[in-house]
């Protein structure tokens, strides 16, 4: 099965499960989002989905034309995120205009969330790849810094994927496998174990586990 969401990370708390265990889950507000455009091999080379999302609170401003027109197209309001997910073959289970929400996930045992890291920042040596660093005594003038860099003459440059100082985070990163402890269809809420990239009231994405889709 092929599925995803656009949601908002809301924050951490801790829930009890079956087994009366206390279990660290992140809340995310997921959907709901409306499919504004279904696309196909035969009339654009590929199968997907495209979805909308609208963050609560956050309404759409500045509405340009195409967009406009494209949502009513699809018999929605204008959606302030849009992404596309691929689908195999699955394009007859969506059509536009249809609202997806988190109950498609009441079947599902796993999920992936791609977010993007909290941005720390230009970072040094020290705190970005855990480098050890000189000594901390008076007069070794040899701290927090990288040491060497260069190879003399030749080549003459620095080697690609060197450690060195930085702009630290703010990439996309994916969680794969998170269990999913509770769903709250009323309120549009998952609650994943563990924890997921980004800050609070960060965008990101929860799809169906990729390790489970290739397990079935």
């Amino acid at each position: 099965m092929t599925f995803a969401l656009i949601g908002t990370k809301l924050g951490m708390t801790q829930v009890y499960d079956e087994d009366n265990n206390l279990v660290p889950v992140t809340i995310i507000q997921a959907g709901p989002c409306p499919v504004l455009q279904v696309k196909t091999s035969t009339s654009d080379g590929y199968d997907s989905v495209q979805i909308g999302y609208n963050p609560k609170g956050k309404p759409p401003n500045k509405v340009t034309r195409p967009a406009k027109g494209h949502a009513t197209k699809a018999g929605v309001e204008h959606q302030q995120k849009l992404q596309e997910f691929t689908i195999n073959g699955d394009s007859a289970e969506y059509e536009a205009g249809t609202i997806l929400t988190v109950e498609k996930f009441s079947d599902i045992e796993t999920v992936d969330v791609v977010a993007v890291t909290k941005g720390r920042g230009f970072q040094g040596v020290v705190k970005r790849w855990n480098f050890k660093g000189g000594p901390a005594s008076h007069g070794s003038m040899f701290h927090r810094r990288g040491g060497s860099y260069g190879l003399c003459q030749w080549p003459g440059r620095v080697f690609k994927n060197k450690k060195m100082p930085g702009h630290m985070g703010n990439k996309s990163r994916t969680t794969q496998n998170l269990k999913v402890v509770k769903i709250i269809p009323e309120k549009n809420l998952i609650l994943l174990k563990g924890s997921v990239p980004g800050h609070k009231n960060s965008l990101l994405t929860v799809r169906v586990s990729k390790k489970l889709r290739k397990a079935s």
